[in-house]
């Protein structure tokens, strides 16, 4: 483990003593599980940025796509606990 310093306005500090004051735990241990939970979130986002990037691309170099409505109609019955027929990707007409 490696020592990090982090400077916090006073009333910021405060604000961090008294939320881990009434979550049970220290101030040490408040502020890393903060950053655990921020870095967790960032990792998160770059892994749904990225999966939405390569679908997109996927789109463009196929030219297919399944239309908006057709999608929601197969998800509202899988929804509802139905048996749906998956739509199939097509070349949309421009």
């Amino acid at each position: 483990m490696s020592t990090t310093t982090i400077r916090l306005p006073e009333d910021l500090k405060a604000r961090v003593a008294a939320a881990a004051k009434r979550a049970g735990t220290t101030t040490h241990g408040f502020i890393l599980e903060a950053i655990a939970e921020k870095a967790e979130q960032d990792e998160l986002r770059a892994d749904f940025d990225s999966a939405a990037e390569n679908r997109y691309a996927r789109i463009v170099a196929s030219g297919k796509t399944i239309p908006w409505q057709e999608m929601r109609g197969y998800l509202e019955e899988r929804l509802a606990g139905k048996v749906a027929k998956r739509p199939v990707a097509r070349k949309l007409a421009r």
